[in-house]
């Protein structure tokens, strides 16, 4: 579409900074926490990830939308996000995936859009002074209105969004990872009896459900919500806690339920919200990061074993408040923040980063072996 023929939009940030650009997707007003993702590929990986839920998108990589978008890419069965920020935007895709354009994508799903704004500097501005509130807007284009509406929005902190997130049902997942991506699982892990996976749902990605069914795990899916002895009824070989948004210490229903699933001393495995809950439940404390942590090349490591990770998250675990029976097992190499820990007696671990890769690198696929092993051991 030719410039002289867009429509104006305008991003908002809480301090009253002001971007005007032109719309996409669809026509709307959007408020939410402004963020970054650093990745130069998956856009709707990100776009459908429900960890994202509450937050406008700013897309570092500058041109978004090329390769359009397909069924098979999507980590939800819908965009998660509340609007997308971009650079350049691509109208007419060019791949043999693809299904629909990406402003046709986010015009279904009622997702307003801008672009042509400078997203460097909007990142910089971020990265100095913090993930805030933002308002976006395609149909209201007084900027005092947008101010004094996103000025009055909640924060981030304290917010509980996996009640928006989570599934409304238990249900079966069998689904596993194309044939490309099994060099990780071994003959024995495909062809031993199937190991029973409960997965607590904070707000899961389908790339996660997808690697543990492609180690031989037979995965029942439910709700955050699940008392933990319905979750025990289900005689569970081990517990998954999943990825989600908001604010993880705003989730206490899910905290104490893992607390009560630590008494059956069945192994558990925490991935980003996973691992902070997983935190929390053993006594530990969580704090919101400056401007989180969202892309696909984050480090992390310990004792000279580097990895190079997928992560997207605003909170972390704080490495004072572990107790003496907690290990941590990895650090963001960035900033130095706990990203993973494990139980020093029991088979409790959890990393801060998303080993399914999905979009990013393979490095930490063999957390998904380690909790199999766990539980077979467990069982034995």
């Amino acid at each position: 579409m030719p410039l002289s023929q867009a429509k104006p939009a305008f991003l908002v940030l809480a301090d009253g900074t002001i971007y005007q650009g032109f719309a996409f997707g669809a026509s709307g007003t959007a408020m939410g926490e402004v963020v970054f993702n650093t990745g130069m590929s998956g856009y709707q990986e990100v776009l459908t990830d429900p960890s994202y839920c509450g937050q406008l998108i700013v897309f570092t990589y500058p041109e978004l939308g090329n390769t359009g978008v397909n069924p098979e890419d999507e980590e939800s069965d819908r965009p998660q996000i509340k609007a997308a920020i971009a650079r350049n935007i691509c109208q007419r895709p060019s791949n043999w995936r693809s299904v629909q354009s990406l402003p046709d994508y986010l015009k279904q799903y009622n997702i307003p859009g801008i672009y042509g704004i400078d997203t460097r500097a909007l990142t910089r501005k971020i990265r100095s002074t913090g993930a805030m509130n933002g308002i976006l807007s395609t149909e209201l284009l007084d900027t005092e209105e947008l101010l004094r509406r996103v000025q009055s929005a909640p924060s981030m902190a304290g917010l509980n969004l996996v009640k928006e997130v989570t599934a409304k049902a238990p249900y079966q997942w069998s689904e596993t990872t194309p044939e490309a991506w099994e060099f990780a699982a071994s003959a024995e892990d495909t062809a031993a009896p199937p190991l029973k996976v409960v997965a607590v749902d904070f707000g899961v990605k389908r790339n996660i459900l997808k690697r543990l069914a492609s180690y031989g795990c037979q995965v029942t899916v439910i709700p955050a919500s699940t008392p933990p002895e319905e979750i025990l009824s289900l005689d569970p070989d081990g517990i998954f806690l999943s990825n989600g948004p908001g604010d993880p210490s705003a989730v206490q229903e899910g905290i104490a339920t893992v607390k009560v699933l630590q008494e059956s001393q069945k192994p558990i495995f925490g991935i980003c919200m996973g691992h902070q809950i997983l935190g929390l439940s053993l006594g530990a404390e969580t704090f919101k990061l400056k401007f989180g942590h969202r892309g696909l090349n984050q480090p992390c490591g310990l004792d000279r074993q580097v990895e190079i990770t997928s992560q997207n998250h605003g909170f972390a675990v704080t490495a004072e408040s572990l107790g003496d029976d907690v290990e941590i097992t990895h650090f963001n190499l960035n900033d130095k923040t706990v990203a993973g820990l494990r139980h020093k007696t029991l088979p409790f671990f959890s990393v801060q980063y998303h080993p399914e890769a999905s979009p990013g690198p393979h490095d930490a696929d063999y957390l998904f072996k380690q909790f199999v092993q766990l539980m077979r051991d467990h069982k034995k």
